[in-house]
């Protein structure tokens, strides 16, 4: 059975699949066609935090080809206590062809991987955000032609979005370049693992912004204060203001330089408007691309490619 909890499962080819299956759908979805490949198909979307984009684009997705959704509060679902974790991942997977989930605990996601007898997804938690990668890739790949050789450079704290683009990047042949201020970096402990996993991974630690984007085709950045860290926000506030990413950060990298955006956004903070809303940023072309991607991950989690028949 195939799992998707972080990139580090896939290999390069998956991942081409993945964003193939995506590409021919968002072609027929553009021509107005919504083949309905997963008619009769359940997934069940199970969350802890809010959301619009892991939600929304995993709804729109399987409703455009033909299937069902079925959304639950962990709450909802027992995981308050009402009854074993092991009980309700097996009960909601005798219902469901995917379980998507976005919680804060890795550790929950892979527990349901563990007892569920259907595909899990990891929509997001706090060790991960595979989708936002996935869907990252695919816009880059749609942007430039390619993948291999780009230059990608994220810009602020090493969480779960950085954690995951730095796989994606290292998978793809894409040097990766993280500026974080210090004690926010990408950690040693992740930084051995992926060496391990992908030899190949090129990725470059650095203190300054402006060094990071000099040569950079992707300039990347993300809130600078998530879900559960609300009571660091005045801190990370003041760490991470050198770190925004403005119309004079953008100078310094090469005018072909593309900006993006995981959002939400807290525009002033993180990122300036001039540069959201700027000829240099495919930020929206980006959000639109979850939905295009959640449709080839869940065609490509079958185990089968409709497409082809």
């Amino acid at each position: 059975m195939r799992h998707f909890d972080s990139l580090l499962r896939l290999n390069e080819d998956e991942v081409r699949e993945i964003m193939r299956i995506s590409a021919d759908l968002k072609a027929r979805w553009n021509q107005g066609a919504r083949p309905q490949l997963l008619e009769g198909r359940v997934l069940t979307l199970l969350f802890e935090k809010p959301s619009l984009r892991t939600r929304i684009s995993f709804e729109a997705a399987i409703t455009h080809l033909g299937g069902n959704s079925v959304f639950m509060s962990c709450t909802e679902a027992g995981l308050n206590g009402r009854e074993s974790l092991a009980d309700v991942a097996r009960v909601l997977a005798g219902y469901s062809d995917w379980i998507a989930m976005r919680t804060f605990s890795h550790q929950l996601v892979e527990d349901f991987m563990r007892y569920s007898g259907c595909p899990v997804i990891n929509g997001l938690s706090d060790g991960a955000h595979p989708c936002q990668a996935l869907a990252d890739l695919f816009t880059i790949q749609e942007t430039f032609g390619s993948l291999a050789g780009k230059r990608l450079t994220y810009i602020g704290d090493g969480n779960n979005v950085a954690r995951s683009l730095a796989v994606g990047a290292a998978l793809m042949k894409m040097p990766f370049i993280i500026a974080s201020p210090l004690g926010y970096e990408l950690t040693p402990q992740f930084l051995s693992m992926l060496k391990q996993r992908v030899p190949t991974a090129d990725i470059t630690l650095t203190p300054d912004p402006a060094a990071a984007v000099a040569r950079s085709d992707v300039v990347y950045v993300d809130v600078w204060t998530s879900m559960g860290q609300e009571n660091e926000h005045e801190k990370r506030k003041a760490v991470f203001a050198p770190y925004q990413v403005s119309a004079k950060l953008m100078a310094a990298a090469p005018r072909s330089a593309r900006f993006m955006h995981c959002l939400p956004a807290k525009r002033g903070m993180e990122v300036t408007d001039d540069v959201m809303d700027g000829a240099q940023s495919i930020v929206f072309e980006q959000a639109e691309n979850r939905m295009h991607i959640a449709k080839g991950l869940l065609v490509w989690l079958l185990g089968s490619d409709p497409i082809k028949g």
